[in-house]
């Protein structure tokens, strides 16, 4: 990681808004406005037929567009190798989707603070390695220097705590508090207990889903109101898709009056005809109680795995649009004892985490006293994290007890403290063989087609007339960000053998730079 010489933010990129934060000199985690003067930005990108790119259009623009221009929730597609978009002749990537939307955070942030050129963007704890990279990418497509990826319920408990006061005091009395983020978001959904005194802090015990989120809820809504539609009026308007999006918005809008009020008015117009439907809250909470019971699902098997029980936690934080939903806070209520807080702001908690993580490494990298005063700097070097891995890390191998079958041999399980690493043994299957080959695994089943394949081990180079049954010594490690490495040794003649990399998915740093230079040619608005 190498820090250039300019301005770091932290950047929040989500499945419906994205933010972007900077830490002022007084040590203030600050989002900055976007060009409307809000500090969230819509995770939408309308790719124009003038060849314009318009990140964030206003709902009055959509509904006059085509909506096979119009590309939302692309952060479900992170790391998706067959998804891509087609425009003016060009297959645009997740990736490339992506970095549009962080290029429009940067061009707004530029009008107000000056060229910024670091950036710490955070993710799902629940995204893989595949996803990582992919967001990383990102960064670097929209002409960042992504100096550290950072999982989004790490960020939100750092501007927790630092706003709080107590996080870097080295004069607060060194007390642990144990705290749960509740992260639920547009398009994704996290649940982390983290424990911390005033100079560190660890993750004890992470899950999530990274296809659950506010989408869902409107879409549960979307379907109750094309039903009723169909059984007044023969007709399904979600088969035209200019009347499913505006569908989806009247829904999306619904649901937010339903966080306020008990009841909404919902009309819709499709062929001449139309539907206006009453909808209650408590009607709203029953078309979507599976959702919210997977949440609670989640969230009770991560308090049981950071041996945290009912009425022990010191607080609870909301992260997330999502959970202005007064369903979750009752749930929370009921499975914890606990009322949860809101001292953070739910859309900007994670950006400003990212900006607090993105200014602890300046400080101890590059110790830039001028651009802060002495005692916040001091706050920034005090600060120690230890995170968890959220996907456990395997190796397949043929199976002892039935050789004709593979399996997903786990060495490092998840939730294990990272940085880690870990040795383990393993023998050749062939007398004089040249080369093992071990496939790379995430996920915690057994049966490695249920897993995530992040790349191959190839060890090359080993000795000679070898017979079969040789120890081979293989480590993994993951680092401080989850991203992972390895290297093999075999024992008999104690040399060290060579080891390749290769992801199955991804964008190879070719692709990252050519599409850094198509990013260049794409005015977005």
């Amino acid at each position: 990681m190498k820090i250039l010489p300019g301005q770091t933010v932290g950047i929040d990129l989500g499945t419906t808004y994205s933010t972007i934060a900077q830490l002022d000199n007084a040590g203030n985690p600050v989002a900055i406005p976007n060009s409307d003067g809000r500090t969230i930005t819509p995770s939408v990108v309308l790719l124009g037929e003038d060849g314009k790119v318009i990140v964030g259009p206003s709902p009055e623009r959509m509904s006059i567009e085509n909506p096979k221009n119009i590309v939302e929730a692309i952060k479900r597609q992170m790391g998706n190798k067959d998804f891509f978009v087609v425009y003016q002749g060009k297959k645009l990537t997740p990736e490339f989707i992506s970095a549009l939307i962080i290029k429009k955070l940067k061009q707004d942030a530029e009008t107000k603070m000056g060229p910024v050129v670091n950036a710490v963007v955070t993710v799902p704890y629940y995204f893989n390695d595949v996803r990582r990279k992919a967001t990383q990418d990102a960064g670097k497509i929209a002409g960042f220097n992504v100096i550290d990826i950072i999982n989004e319920p790490t960020a939100a408990t750092l501007a927790y705590a630092w706003q709080k006061g107590e996080l870097g005091r080295r004069d607060l009395a060194s007390k642990e508090k144990t705290i749960m983020v509740y992260d639920l978001g547009g398009g994704t959904f996290d649940v982390t207990v983290v424990r911390y005194t005033p100079t560190q802090f660890r993750v004890l015990a992470t899950d999530g889903d990274v296809m659950l989120g506010g989408l869902d809820w409107s879409r549960r809504v979307v379907d109750h109101i094309a039903e009723q539609f169909h059984r007044k009026h023969a007709l399904d308007p979600r088969e035209d898709p200019e009347s499913m999006m505006a569908m989806t918005q009247e829904c999306e809008s619904a649901k937010r009056v339903l966080s306020e009020k008990t009841t909404v008015q919902i009309n819709h117009y499709y062929q001449g005809k139309s539907l206006t439907l009453n909808l209650t809250r408590n009607e709203f909470e029953k078309l979507t109680a599976d959702l919210l019971q997977r949440t609670r699902d989640t969230t009770e098997l991560v308090m049981q795995q950071a041996g945290v029980g009912f009425g022990q936690l010191d607080e609870i934080v909301l992260v997330g649009g999502s959970t202005y939903m007064p369903a979750v806070e009752k749930m929370l209520v009921e499975l914890t004892g606990r009322k949860p807080s809101r001292e953070v702001t739910p859309e900007e908690a994670v950006a400003q985490g990212a900006c607090i993580h993105a200014a602890i490494l300046e400080a101890r990298i590059s110790g830039a006293e001028s651009k802060m005063g002495k005692a916040v700097l001091d706050r920034l070097r005090s600060v120690n994290a230890v995170d968890v891995n959220s996907h456990s890390l395997g190796v397949k191998i043929t199976d002892p007890s039935d050789r004709s079958r593979k399996i997903n041999h786990i060495m490092i399980p998840r939730n294990t403290a990272v940085p880690h690493k870990v040795t383990s043994r393993f023998v050749t299957n062939a007398p004089n063989q040249q080369r093992v080959h071990v496939c790379v695994l995430e996920g915690d089943a057994s049966d490695p087609d249920a897993c995530t394949t992040i790349g191959d081990f190839r060890i090359v180079g080993l000795p000679p007339n070898l017979p079969a049954g040789s120890p081979v010594e293989i480590s993994y490690e993951y680092d401080k960000n989850g991203r992972i490495s390895a290297h093999a040794r075999e024992l008999k003649g104690n040399t060290e053998a060579q080891i390749e990399i290769v992801r199955d998915s991804g964008l190879s740093s070719e692709n990252v730079d050519s599409f850094e230079l198509l990013a260049h040619e794409y005015v977005v608005e």
